[in-house]
Parts: structure tokens; C-alpha cells; sequence
């Protein structure tokens, strides 16, 4: 049987992504207002500084709220939760919910650094068969550390925003090395995670202090483009064929609404070094699925990653690299065993050899100009609730005209 905090006196549609138990953050704006914090219920919006009486709310980022750190952080839930669970709140909290058709959502933090992992061993094998046939699918240090490469910040962007196609050189096997839009744009469907409390340069983050550090969670888009990606990334990684556009959905799911969801990760075999070795559960039962035009193309599963979170951040700092409030690391494309299982079309089409269908008879190997793509995600919430992620979506642009960028907006 339900218990009583698991009703709010704000109505939540059957199935809805943002149940009491989930109550994630995200900031917002109405017609001429400024943007500000709130919290997403059912289908409205709670606008927070007026309901707490915090200036960190009425700011146009979480980045102040997120800083503060995790005993804030839990008081805050808990005080949501009564607010929208007791009836005897609603005259006072009432007033200052939204509906969200009516809110305009921007990116939710300011990003200050950004990291992508390479964290699935399905994906990293799909692609070692794939580009070295005749060798081992994983390199000799895939499995002794999880492998990433910095990011820009300065191109996330929120859910919604569409994605100019980019330029960049492309390798030619017949001759010089040419120039132009990439001809294989790609998705990768990632789960991300946000730093609220930063630390000194010189500290380590143990593999158990994780949600001393880590707020919460985003669904994630990493676009690629594959061509330039693959003549670039020889020997330092990837660059411009990833810097382009990483696209975020405008929630950040609190770690604690995921409590339900952790589940124990893969065995790692060989055992990693000891900063890497965490006990109990440590990965999350989190169900994807990207959707291309319409059509759902994939449903990946988060549990299945090799890697988990808290070893990204251990790994992340073990140099004694600094935490900084708005910090964003990515789990890196997230695939599973099976064909329909990954998360970019690079490993659905197979390199381009195996197109994907579509529900309108067209055909995909990479991305045409026009396409939207769209990922979503659930988990197990507490008292068998389905906790969601919202959406992030994006639709591809053609490229920009030589000498023309597009207007920061």
C-alpha cells in the first residue's frame, strides 16, 4: 500500500515524469519575467524563492543553490516534500505554482567544466571491432581506468535548441584532406552528472563520498561528428568532431530521488587499482530510449555500464584536479549487448553499412539536416514509482555559410 507521502495535493497526471518522490530542479522563466529557480510537479512549476524566501532562488542559475552543499540540499527536499504533500501548505504554496506549458526552461547551471567518459564496455567493443577488426576491441588501458577527454563548456546547451550541422576537415583516403560539413552526424545518448560542492586543488574525492559532491543527474546528448572525430582524434582524442554542441535536458534529478534505483554495477575483471573499488551498490537502474523522427530506434540500458559514476569522479580528481560548482561529467554513449540496445547510430547503422528504418520509409546511417532526436529516460523511484528525466531533444540545422556564425542567443 502507498504511503502518504507519496501523494501530493497537486494534481500529477498518471505516469507523469515528476511524482513527489522525484521533485527535480530546473530554472525557468514566464513571458517578460526574468528567469529563476523551480521545481517541476506533476504538470506545473514551483516557483522557489518566494516559497523559501531564499535570493539563491530568484537567481537565473542553480549554480548558488547547488553550492551550498548536501545538508542544504536535504533540507530543501525535505521541506518540498511537506509543502507538497500536506494539505495544510496549499494556501501558502498554491500561489506560486505554474503550469509548465506556460514557462519558458533554460539551461539549468552554469557549466563550469565539462568531461566525457568512455564508460560502456559494449560501446568501446562495438567500436574496436568496428575500426581495428583484426586487433582486440579494447585498447590495454580500457579496463584498468576509465578513460575520458575534456569538454567544452561553453556549448552545452539546454533541451530545444537546434544544432547547426559543423564543418571541420574530413580525411580522404584518395588525397589531401578535405573541408566541409561533416557528412556523419551523430548522437550519443549519455546520462550526466552535476557537481554542486567543489574542492581545493590537491584533494582526491574517494570513490564514497560521491553524493557529498554530486547533486544530481541530466539526460545527455553528446553530438558528434563522426568523420571529422576519426581523422582528428589520432593521437590526443577528440576535438572539434565532439566540441560543437553536448545538449542537456533542463531537470536535474536529485541523487536522492534515485535511492530506489541503485543497483550493484558489472564486476570489473581484473579488479582496479584500490582508489577505484567501491562496495555495495554504486550503479543506476536507468532505462533510455532515443527516438529519431518519431521513431524510437533504441533503448539502452544505464545499469549495464562498466564503469560507474563515482569511480568517473575518483578517477576525475585523482591528480588532485579541483571540483568546481557546475562541473558536468558524462557516463560517455551508453549501449547494451543487444542491437537495439545502442545508444548512437554510429553502432545501429554499423559505420554506415546497415541503415535504420524509420516509421515513414525513410532510411538513416548518420543524421540529415532536419532530423530531431529525442531521448528520454525512467527509474525505479521510491514506493514503486517511475521516476523521469523529462527530455532532451534537438533538431539538426544545415551548416553555416562560410564566414557566418549564428547569433548567440
Amino acid at each position: 500500500m502507498l504511503g502518504v507521502a507519496t501523494r501530493s495535493w497537486v494534481p500529477v497526471p498518471e505516469g507523469s515524469d515528476f511524482p513527489l518522490q522525484n521533485l527535480p530542479f530546473g530554472v525557468f522563466s514566464r513571458p517578460g519575467e526574468a528567469p529563476r529557480c523551480g521545481v517541476a510537479i506533476g504538470d506545473s512549476v514551483l516557483d522557489l524563492a518566494p516559497v523559501f524566501g531564499d535570493p539563491a532562488f530568484g537567481e537565473p542559475s542553480l549554480n548558488r543553490f547547488l553550492a551550498a552543499g548536501r545538508a542544504r540540499w536535504d533540507h530543501v527536499r525535505r521541506a518540498l516534500t511537506s509543502f507538497l504533500s500536506d494539505p495544510s501548505h496549499a494556501i501558502d504554496v498554491e500561489p506560486h505554482l505554474i503550469p509548465r506549458s506556460a514557462v519558458r526552461l533554460h539551461l539549468p547551471f552554469d557549466v563550469a567544466d565539462y568531461v566525457d567518459f568512455y564508460a560502456s564496455e559494449h560501446h568501446a567493443t562495438n567500436l574496436g571491432r568496428m575500426f581495428r577488426p583484426d586487433g582486440e576491441p579494447l585498447t590495454p588501458n580500457w579496463k584498468p581506468l576509465p578513460i575520458g577527454y575534456h569538454g567544452r563548456a561553453g556549448t552545452v546547451v539546454v533541451s530545444g535548441t537546434d544544432v547547426v550541422r559543423p564543418c571541420g576537415q574530413r580525411r580522404n583516403a584518395d588525397g589531401p584532406p578535405t573541408f566541409g560539413p561533416t557528412q556523419r552526424l551523430d548522437i550519443e545518448a549519455e546520462i550526466g552528472f552535476v557537481v554542486g560542492a567543489g574542492t581545493t586543488m590537491g584533494t582526491r574525492v574517494p570513490v564514497e563520498d560521491f553524493a557529498e559532491h554530486v547533486f544530481g543527474v541530466v539526460l545527455l546528448n553528446d553530438w558528434s561528428a563522426r568523420d571529422v572525430q576519426q581523422w582528428e582524434a589520432q593521437p590526443l582524442g577528440p576535438f572539434l568532431g565532439k566540441s560543437f554542441a553536448t545538449s542537456i535536458s533542463p531537470w536535474v534529478v536529485p541523487l536522492a530521488a534515485l535511492e530506489s534505483a541503485l543497483v550493484v554495477a558489472p564486476t570489473p575483471d581484473p579488479e582496479p587499482l584500490p582508489y577505484l573499488r567501491t562496495s555495495g551498490p554504486s550503479g543506476l537502474d536507468i532505462a533510455l530510449e532515443v527516438e529519431l523522427n518519431g521513431t524510437v530506434v533504441s533503448r539502452p540500458s544505464f545499469a549495464d555500464m562498466y564503469w560507474t559514476a563515482p569511480q568517473q569522479l575518483a578517477h576525475l580528481t585523482v591528480n588532485g584536479a579541483s571540483l568546481r560548482t557546475g562541473d558536468l561529467f558524462a557516463s560517455g554513449t551508453v549501449s547494451g549487448p543487444e542491437r537495439e540496445q545502442r545508444g548512437c547510430l554510429l553502432e545501429l547503422s554499423w559505420n554506415g553499412t546497415e541503415p535504420i528504418r524509420l516509421a515513414d520509409g525513410s532510411s538513416r546511417t548518420f543524421l540529415a539536416d532536419g532530423d530531431t532526436v529525442t531521448i528520454r529516460a525512467t527509474a525505479p523511484g521510491a514506493e514503486g514509482v517511475r521516476i523521469g528525466f523529462g527530455e532532451v531533444s534537438g533538431t539538426v540545422l544545415p551548416a553555416s555559410p562560410a564566414g557566418r556564425g549564428t547569433p548567440a542567443s
